[in-house]
């Protein structure tokens, strides 16, 4: 027997979208994230159907000084090429055909629909560029993944925060640039979420009959290209009772505590120039600015400014970085050793 919902609208689904007047209301929005990382992260067209290869330099060539009446070896460098797959996310939404009937504004009710769609999609893909594992084939390879490992290639930009229970998190810091990170769309796609609206069609229910539905497909192609790794740095093990108190490894005289590691994390970017931001969740976030308030005023501002629809808006600022939020950062991560 069919399910009764599931994931398709129902009657009552409608209900509840259509206010007392008939018409659809403004719905509030409480399942919305913030993942500013999304608005940062700079994008480019892949190179390959499939995503981006990039060549690395791995080894420079040797330079010898010499004797006179002595030859000198040759040497050359080294380079190693690195093929970043770029992930297909889809959502597919339908909307029986007679539930959709009830609203006079039939445009008004699916775009109402849309929205969720929409953010559902983001927080899928900044989800992913944190967390996506090589485990997950269909995935791409996020941030943290990357800088997992204490003892790798790139430990040297991992800072140990010290918290060895299971409430860590971390603070990322990311320099954003065609020869640095970016974002990377297949050869020939579009960047950003596709919506295409494939009308009415027959579709099929949980026992295989048939009915008519409006339907929409979301897709979005996207994957992350680390090409020099030196531009991102994880500060690991945040233990976040420790930093709620104040205390232990997040004392602020601890060597430990997020803004000695977050100064130490400046000084492992090969240079500053260019578009740099943290990344922090809302707890790493309160706490600094009271850090700020309390310890440093100097080293944490808040500066007020205007977004791009000239809205005032408050940016926190480390050093001069700005620190951005992403939701999806959690409390909850393993210790990276």
């Amino acid at each position: 027997m069919a399910g009764i919902g599931g994931n398709l609208l129902t009657l009552s689904d409608w209900g509840k979208r259509i206010d007392p007047k008939g018409k659809v209301p403004m719905i509030v929005e409480q399942l919305e994230q913030t993942n500013e990382v999304l608005t940062d992260m700079l994008f480019k067209e892949g190179n390959l159907p499939t995503g981006e290869q990039t060549t690395i330099r791995t080894g420079l060539p040797t330079a010898y000084y010499r004797k006179t009446n002595q030859g000198t070896p040759n040497s050359k460098s080294t380079t190693v090429q690195v093929t970043e797959n770029a992930a297909i996310l889809i959502a597919r939404s339908q909307l029986d055909e007679d539930v959709a009937s009830l609203e006079g504004n039939l445009g008004s009710f699916r775009l109402s629909e849309s929205k969720p769609f929409m953010e559902a999609m983001g927080q899928a893909q900044a989800q992913t560029l944190i967390y996506g594992s090589a485990a997950n084939p269909e995935e791409y390879v996020g941030f943290m993944p990357r800088y997992n490992d204490l003892s790798a290639a790139n430990a040297q930009n991992i800072l140990d925060a010290g918290g060895t229970g299971s409430d860590n998190t971390s603070i990322l810091l990311v320099g954003w640039g065609g020869d640095r990170c970016f974002g990377v769309f297949p050869k020939g796609s579009k960047a950003g979420i596709e919506h295409r609206d494939l009308g009415l069609q027959e579709v099929d229910d949980d026992d295989n009959n048939k009915f008519q539905a409006y339907v929409d497909l979301f897709k979005w192609k996207n994957g992350l290209v680390v090409k020099d790794w030196r531009y991102a740095a994880r500060i690991a093990n945040i233990d976040v009772s420790d930093l709620i108190g104040l205390t232990g490894t997040q004392a602020i005289t601890a060597s430990t505590s997020i803004i000695k590691l977050m100064s130490r994390a400046i000084d492992r970017m090969p240079t500053l120039s260019g578009k740099f931001a943290f990344y922090v969740n809302r707890t790493v976030a309160s706490h600094l600015r009271l850090i700020g308030l309390d310890k440093s005023a100097s080293a944490v501002t808040v500066e007020a400014g205007l977004n791009q629809f000239g809205q005032t808006i408050h940016t926190t600022r480390f050093l001069g970085i700005p620190v951005r939020l992403v939701d999806k950062i959690i409390n909850t991560e393993a210790r990276v050793v």
